[in-house]
């Protein structure tokens, strides 16, 4: 037997909510709510299909909060009852909140009934509609003009476009392999490091695919407790405690899991039944419920290895592996190193309200260079950093970190100190290998000031001079910079 309509009754009189819920409670699930602020708690932990609302509330009019409803349930039938018929009300009343039907008080309960049985038949073929509509693209691949318009413009917007790459990148091929896979309706597994572009890559898929006019949902399955994972993916119905899950709010759209890799034993079995069945229990429930979602998993690891250690189950591993992406780290994508940092740092500067024109020459050398182990989240962190220290609309490589000015550059110091300490040679040889290194941080940082930096490093000009020439340390090309303070 198919559950009742919900539908949420507000009204600051107790009396009159009594009424109305005497008029529904056998035909329909009766919520109900003194005021606009409760009315939304409500919202928020229900699937409520009609909203029947008192226009004269204290705070809070009917209007305002159908309004906010439109806002983020949209497909909640909204319905205003009210003592009064100026026209005026009725006006703000349409254009604001979207009303479908007006009840005047004193009502009959027959009448509400009615109101009530025809938006919840309007809520249901709307439903339906939407269902149909992703039926038909599936099976004709034609969608009329409209929804092609807006795929076009989702796609453009947040699609495969978002990914900033070089024109010789390695992701080229990544992208091109996630755009085939994203018109064909299965799971698939994004495998890469931490902050890779996982979740960019998880999302231009679903605005890539069938699916796009529908729900995008993100959740890190790392860091964080069975008990809260299953409360966010498949809800709560226990009490006061009514949670809708994302598995139920994204039905027919796209869910992205990250760090899979770090579910539990338990959580790996529930979301096994999900993908197996397509069907869920939300915690507390005794009835499970169906939704169409597709899971596009992320993993941080190598997924293949923890199940042949026996940390995740083959079975699960096989159906969220449908299909594979692999995305590198950007220390494998150096020539995107400099598309995006530019990039990070006009979205920083945008955000912070602190105008540049970009990066010197030589500080997307140096950024090229550096390995990256914290990926994307590192290298924002880094644009961020050097923003808060500019002082011109050019960035240059004086305001770079010294781990990276120290680290393996455009100059000819190809390995990193860990490298040099454990290579063969003469401690003379290693030595001077780590002082070049130093020079070469201590003159970018200073911007080449010769004079400070002799002075830094407790160096005569002369002595300085003749350390430059002897490790061949080139100096950028720049504008004519003051060897004097």
């Amino acid at each position: 037997m198919s559950p009742l309509p919900t539908i949420l009754l507000v009204d600051d009189e107790p009396h009159s909510l009594a009424s109305m819920r005497m008029a529904l409670e056998d035909e329909f699930e009766c919520l109900t709510a003194a005021g606009a602020e409760e009315a939304g708690a409500m919202m928020e932990r229900h699937d409520v299909q009609v909203v029947f609302c008192d226009q004269r509330m204290p705070g809070k009019t009917g209007v305002e909060f159908l309004s906010e409803v439109r806002e983020k349930w949209p497909e909640t039938i909204r319905i205003i009852i009210t003592g009064y018929t100026e026209t005026n009300d009725m006006i703000a009343a349409i254009n604001q909140a979207g009303i479908y039907q007006f009840v005047t008080k004193p009502w009959h309960p027959d009448h509400l009934l009615m109101t009530a049985k025809n938006s919840a038949d309007l809520f249901r073929l709307n439903r339906e509609h939407d269902r149909m509509s992703l039926e038909m693209r599936y099976l004709t691949r034609t969608v009329d003009k409209r929804l092609e318009d807006q795929r076009k413009a989702l796609r453009e917007g947040l699609g495969f476009e978002t990914i900033l790459r070089a024109t010789n990148s390695p992701m080229n091929a990544v992208v091109a392999e996630a755009r085939l896979v994203a018109s064909f309706d299965v799971p698939c597994l994004l495998s890469g490091p931490a902050h890779s572009g996982k979740a960019a890559l998880a999302r231009a898929m679903h605005h890539g695919s069938l699916r796009a006019d529908r729900a995008f949902h993100a959740v890190s399955c790392s860091g964080i407790s069975d008990d809260l994972l299953a409360a966010e993916l498949f809800g709560v119905r226990r009490g006061s405690g009514n949670r809708i899950g994302l598995l139920q709010k994204a039905d027919r759209g796209t869910i992205f899991l990250n760090g899979v890799n770090d579910l539990s034993p338990e959580m790996q079995i529930a979301l096994l039944r999900y993908v197996s069945a397509g069907a869920f229990r939300p915690v507390g429930a005794a009835e499970e419920v169906r939704s169409d979602v597709r899971i596009v998993a992320g993993s941080h690891g190598d997924l293949a290895a923890l199940v042949d250690e026996g940390r995740f189950r083959a079975d699960l591993f096989y159906a969220l592996g449908a299909t594979q992406i692999a995305v590198p780290p950007l220390s494998a994508r150096r020539a995107d190193i400099a598309v995006l940092a530019q990039n990070l740092l006009f979205e920083a500067a945008a955000r912070h309200s602190k105008p540049v024109h970009g990066l010197t020459e030589e500080a997307l050398d140096f950024l090229t260079a550096y390995d990256w182990p914290g990926n994307l989240a590192e290298l924002g962190n880094e644009m961020v950093r050097m923003l808060i220290h500019a002082q011109e609309p050019v960035l240059g490589a004086e305001l770079l970190s010294r781990h990276i000015l120290q680290s393996p550059g455009p100059a000819p110091l190809d390995r990193d100190e860990a490298a040099v300490l454990a290579a063969q040679g003469t401690l003379k040889d290693r030595v001077e290998e780590i002082e070049a290194r130093i020079l070469r941080e201590t003159l970018t940082r200073l911007k080449w000031n010769k004079s400070r930096a002799a002075n830094e490093l407790g160096l005569s000009r002369v002595g300085l001079r003749a350390k430059i020439d002897r490790y061949n340390i080139p100096e950028p090309a720049r504008a004519n910079t003051p060897e004097e303070d």
